[in-house]
């Protein structure tokens, strides 16, 4: 697909014409660089970090959680556990799309998917607890209302997970 615009979220029809059969609520798509490969021409493993990374800032100021310019009053965003699956070696020059949702969340701690698709395949995911914490570092700080409104409505969360 030449006409796929990058480092932009991509609609449902553009995610679709990339092969997703079921649109995410944030798609960003890119292509393997020459300083992402490892000397065995692989992509290297932190690459796909750094790709997470990127589209993990992007939706958290699409859902409103952050616009990384106010520190004082915004939440710091900690990842508390991360596990991440390479399933499918990548290589120079392929087009891919990182794309993310929330899939539960609890009063200061939700959980991110994340999948990298190219050539109509999954080649990794990642699976992370992302907590929030007062501006300051304090304490943990509340998920804000119309944030979790948007992983109901967007994202498709069914219901808050009840802590232990």
């Amino acid at each position: 697909m030449t006409d796929i615009p990058f480092l932009t979220p991509l609609d449902p029809d553009q995610q679709r014409a990339f092969g997703l059969q079921d649109p995410w609520p944030l798609a960003l798509a890119d292509r393997v660089r020459f300083a992402e490969l490892d000397p065995l021409n692989h992509v290297n493993n932190v690459a796909y970090l750094i790709w997470f990374e990127g589209a993990r800032v992007t939706y958290f100021k699409h859902v409103g959680l952050s616009t990384y310019d106010k520190a004082e009053v915004e939440p710091r965003i900690v990842i508390r556990r991360g596990e991440i699956d390479w399933l499918q070696e990548m290589r120079a020059d392929e087009t891919y799309v990182v794309v993310t949702r929330t899939v539960e969340y609890r009063t200061t701690s939700f959980t991110l998917r994340q999948e990298i698709w190219s050539g109509g395949t999954v080649r990794a995911t990642f699976d992370c607890v992302i907590v929030l914490l007062q501006p300051d570092g304090s304490g943990r700080m509340p998920i804000p209302a119309p944030v979790r409104e948007r992983f109901h409505k967007i994202d498709g969360v069914a219901r808050r997970v009840d802590a232990p």
